[in-house]
């Protein structure tokens, strides 16, 4: 290799900076800070890598700096959104920065002009994210200058220019890299930099809010970030009582509870088999007397949640009142407590063959492991339902459902892969497999169970995490990341929950007189 093409070779390498790249920061900085000040002395850099070494970055080239950024950290309601660059520096004396405080404050960034368009501001602020998190700290706060307002300073306000900037009908060099960078403007700053003309001694207040903050570690505990979840692909048997339903439902209980699965999740009406009880009776009379062993059944599953510190989502079983006829699914969680939630929209032939009526209320279910919500099988077809749940901040919907036909099985399993992606959750789905040909009233059954996700680059390429075999008696475990459905809501390719045009459209939930 000739020593001609050795020069031509860029060699970059992200590090902190020592203070004998003094000379290659103040080149940069005199270049750039013509008139707000020109470049921090070598005692001012030297005070500030004996304070916040970590904070202090930079990229080199063959051993020269061409690239870097300042930053402290402090207490941010110390200053409050009104303050001045000099404030919030202490003059050039740093003696502001607080190794307790919430907030890294970016002081400066800079690239030297002959490297402009390599990104590397944006390398540099991706370190500066990654300091953030690992320092636990709240958020990132920079005072950004606006030096292409000078040009329309006679026409509009600032804040006029910087909408015109953020809806890219204006360059402003700083202010256009910040946005790109996932910052937002929290406000207007006055006076911010009074020698910085170009700006007209205006800056943007900016924000990066750190998703993975956590205010205070307990030690024991925590919310969790990976969440195991157990799903049963029951297969329909003859059962003479409640007794030997709950012997296969405890051998199921206790198999995903081997795993130390935080949820269990049973399909739609899997008591149906009991319904052989009541072939003597029409269809309608023996639902509501299968109806009668809920309250047992209910009470016997939350003993198995807390025996087995598993939440039990309990698929779905009938409940009559004497007057109204409902499909109700069982929420056992392991602490000992129960909710519940009702299948709002019922099919033609529920309606028809049982004279089944929907609920009319839908909740987001708080657990140890996440909020949860539930849908019964066709109420996974209705798209409301589950924005509704995700605009409660939804982690997992669960969705047991009881099909005959593959067609009606793929219903629900394209749907559940929808409210996935549309809602940013994971959507976990399991049925009934095997047929009871004795048993009046009983349909043939088709399933799949599945674990869905978002469609991204932090998921499974399908959108799948795991998935069981058609119709065959087995159960799935498998993890999901909640922190992952942080990462895509905030930093995701696209971004269907932040992104809706709710200055269009809404969806509203009618309260019942």
């Amino acid at each position: 290799m000739s020593k001609q093409r050795e020069e031509l070779e860029h060699r970059l390498r992200l590090r902190n900076i020592k203070l004998s790249d003094y000379d290659d920061i103040r080149e940069i900085m005199v270049s750039i800070y013509k008139n707000p000040g020109g470049a921090w002395t070598k005692a001012e850099l030297k005070n500030q890598l004996r304070l916040f070494p970590e904070g202090q970055i930079c990229i080199e080239d063959n051993g020269k700096v061409i690239a870097a950024a300042l930053s402290i950290i402090v207490d941010y309601y110390k200053f409050g959104d009104n303050h001045t660059y000099h404030e919030i520096t202490g003059y050039g004396k740093f003696d502001t920065h607080d190794p307790n405080g919430d907030t890294l404050y970016a002081t400066d960034i800079f690239v030297h002009s002959e490297y402009r368009g390599m990104r590397l501001g944006r390398r540099l602020y991706d370190a500066r994210k990654e300091l953030c998190e690992n320092l636990n700290l709240r958020s990132i706060i920079a005072g950004g200058r606006i030096p292409g307002y000078s040009k329309y300073a006679d026409e509009m306000t600032p804040r006029k220019y910087i909408d015109l900037v953020k809806n890219r009908e204006v360059f402003d060099p700083v202010l256009s890299f910040q946005l790109a960078n996932e910052f937002h403007v929290r406000k207007v700053i006055t006076k911010y930099l009074p020698e910085d003309t170009d700006s007209r001694a205006y800056a943007t207040l900016l924000e990066w809010i750190n998703i993975y903050y956590e205010k205070e570690e307990k030690l024991i505990g925590n919310k969790k970030s990976i969440v195991r979840l157990g799903l049963v692909q029951w297969k329909m048997r003859r059962f003479s009582n409640v007794d030997d339903l709950m012997q296969q439902v405890e051998f199921y209980v206790d198999t995903v509870s081997g795993y130390k699965s935080d949820f269990c999740l049973l399909p739609e009406f899997f008591n149906a088999p009991m319904l052989a009880e009541f072939n003597d009776m029409d269809a309608s009379e023996a639902i509501r007397n299968l109806a009668d062993y809920t309250t047992e059944i209910v009470n016997r599953m939350s003993d198995l949640a807390v025996s087995y510190n598993v939440n039990i989502i309990a698929g779905s079983m009938p409940e009559y009142d004497g007057k109204k006829l409902r499909n109700v699914s069982y929420l056992c969680r392991r602490d000992g407590t129960q909710d519940k939630q009702y299948k709002l929209h019922i099919t033609p032939d529920e309606a028809a063959y049982w004279g089944l009526q929907g609920g009319n209320g839908i909740n987001v279910f708080e657990t140890d492991a996440g909020r949860i919500g539930i849908l019964i099988c066709y109420d996974v077809e209705f798209p409301e339902l589950g924005r509704i749940l995700a605009e409660q901040e939804m982690d997992i919907l669960f969705v047991p459902f009881w099909t005959d036909t593959k067609n009606a099985f793929l219903r629900v399993n394209i749907c559940a892969k929808a409210r996935a992606i549309e809602n940013e959750c994971y959507v976990a789905i399991t049925g009934s497999v095997g047929n009871l040909p004795k048993v009046e009233n009983m349909d043939i059954q088709y399933s799949q169970a599945a674990i869905f996700s978002p469609s991204d680059f932090s998921f499974p390429h399908d959108a799948t995490v795991a998935m069981a075999a058609e119709n065959a008696e087995t159960t799935i475990v498998a993890d999901v990341d909640l922190d992952l459905l942080t990462k895509q809501r905030k930093a995701g390719s696209v971004r269907n929950l932040e992104q809706r045009r709710l200055d269009l459209y809404s969806i509203q939930w009618k309260q019942k007189k």
